[in-house]
């Protein structure tokens, strides 16, 4: 079985190189740059120099590929969303024109509204395109990852994370490996086919008071969510460094699920995954404070 895998060293991908070789997969990896993956796993892989958004290169690099796990990558620029209609036009070639028998998207909750979600709207594009195709194709719409909180190590330090969504609306909270097994059930299982929406919502959903509770604990911290207001999160995220237009698109992902959103996928057997924000806290977050 020859899979493709992109983004290999990110949250999601290299769990699902890691899972793909255990199973006896040898995947052929698109990297912008091969160079940082783990020497011992690039000797088990087939990696492939490749920016996503040129769709000549993605095209060759996907050529007999049985199966693929796309995530789009992540923009900087100022102009995100048209980012990722690059890369939406990279994968459609992909699986258009080497008739790649499946699909796995990585997707996000909130993608299901379509507009009005900042950056998960380009998500929401891909998913669209996909679909066009006729191909294929499972969406993983994930909740909001656990390693989001090591973006913000330096607010975890001093105990306060703001946050602009209401303190008591719940998230669904998940592990990026916890995806990165659905992926792979996914890829390796021929036993499906046409198009698919699989939410991966993580083991509980989760208010932010209650994420800091259980992070506290984990890492022997006091951690307490703050509110603050929508500008207070742009100047906080222009002091980070980033471009306007890419502050609007992060921003957007959180006022676009506000006033009551509730997933389209609901909680279920089939979209409940294992591993707790506890645990992760503990193993992951705690070491690097």
């Amino acid at each position: 079985m020859r899979i493709a895998v992109t983004t290999p060293t990110g949250n999601v991908g290299r769990h699902v190189v890691a899972m793909l070789l255990r199973a006896g997969v040898r995947p052929r990896v698109l990297a912008r740059d091969p160079g940082r993956l783990a020497p011992d796993v690039r000797r088990e892989v087939e990696a492939v120099a490749v920016n996503q958004r040129d769709t000549k290169a993605v095209v060759a690099a996907t050529a007999g590929a049985d199966a693929l796990f796309w995530v789009d990558p992540p923009s900087v620029g100022e102009d995100p969303l048209g980012d990722y209609e690059l890369a939406t036009a990279s994968v459609v070639h992909a699986v258009r024109e080497n008739g790649i028998e499946r699909t796995v998207f990585q997707s996000s909750v909130g993608a299901e509204k379509r507009h009005g979600a900042g950056e998960i709207d380009g998500l929401a594009g891909t998913e669209l395109a996909l679909d066009s195709l006729g191909a294929t194709v499972a969406h993983l719409r994930c909740g909001y990852f656990f390693t989001n909180l090591e973006l913000q190590l330096d607010a975890v330090r001093t105990g306060v994370i703001p946050v602009i969504l209401p303190l008591d609306q719940p998230l669904a909270w998940v592990a990026p490996r916890d995806i990165a097994e659905v992926a792979v059930t996914r890829l390796l299982s021929t036993g499906w086919s046409g198009r698919c929406v699989q939410a991966v919502h993580g083991p509980a959903d989760l208010t932010w008071p209650q994420a800091a509770e259980i992070v506290s604990a984990a890492i022997g911290r006091p951690l307490r969510a703050e509110r603050v207001s929508d500008d207070a999160m742009r100047n906080l995220l222009r002091t980070s460094g980033m471009a306007d237009g890419l502050v609007e698109a992060v921003v957007g992902m959180s006022t676009g699920l506000r006033n009551g959103f509730v997933p389209e996928q609901p909680r279920t057997l089939h979209t409940t995954t294992p591993t707790t924000l506890a645990a992760w806290a503990y193993d992951v977050l705690r070491p690097q404070l």
